[in-house]
């Protein structure tokens, strides 16, 4: 008799685990889909700003199939007719994404979080550049053409007087 209470203990033991584990599989079936490359520049822009006379939120930006990064097309794209600026992408992160001694917690923290953005622009865009629009209220862009030429980057805004 011991045997066969033996047998069914061992019979629902198995059941259970299967229930258990067709649960599971079921939430583990559904994939999510790979971020896109818009999503992760918005990701990484999240609580980002821009510090000049005043303090901007970081944005994406994503444009319009373009051949070439220049001032005509982020004229074109951007619909400005004002004066363009451009300025190296490097020279730009630089101040932004670089860690000083004297940083406190929250300022490491920013630096690091503008060096992960930087990192995902820089792997994921070519011909990267900087371009300020207008004079003393800038619209700035960092733009490059990602795998579809399509022009990507961030935005912000500066005051410069």
């Amino acid at each position: 008799m011991a045997d066969f209470w033996f047998v069914v203990r061992l019979a629902l033991r198995e059941f259970k685990d299967k229930k258990n584990m067709s649960g599971r599989k079921n939430k583990t079936k559904k994939k999510d889909k790979p971020e896109t490359l818009a999503e992760r520049i918005k990701k990484a822009c999240e609580g980002l700003f821009y510090i000049s006379e005043t303090d901007a939120e970081i944005t994406p930006f994503i444009g319009k199939q373009a051949e070439a990064v220049n001032r005509e097309t982020i004229l074109k794209q951007t619909k400005s007719d004002a004066a363009v600026e451009e300025r190296d992408f490097e020279d730009f992160f630089k101040r932004l994404s670089e860690t000083q001694e004297w940083f406190g917690e929250e300022e490491t923290i920013n630096a690091n979080k503008f060096a992960k953005l930087k990192d995902i622009l820089q792997k994921n865009l070519k011909d990267i550049k900087v371009f300020k629009v207008g004079r003393i209220e800038l619209d700035v862009y960092a733009v490059g053409l990602d795998a579809n030429n399509i022009l990507t980057g961030i935005q912000t805004k500066a005051v410069e007087t």
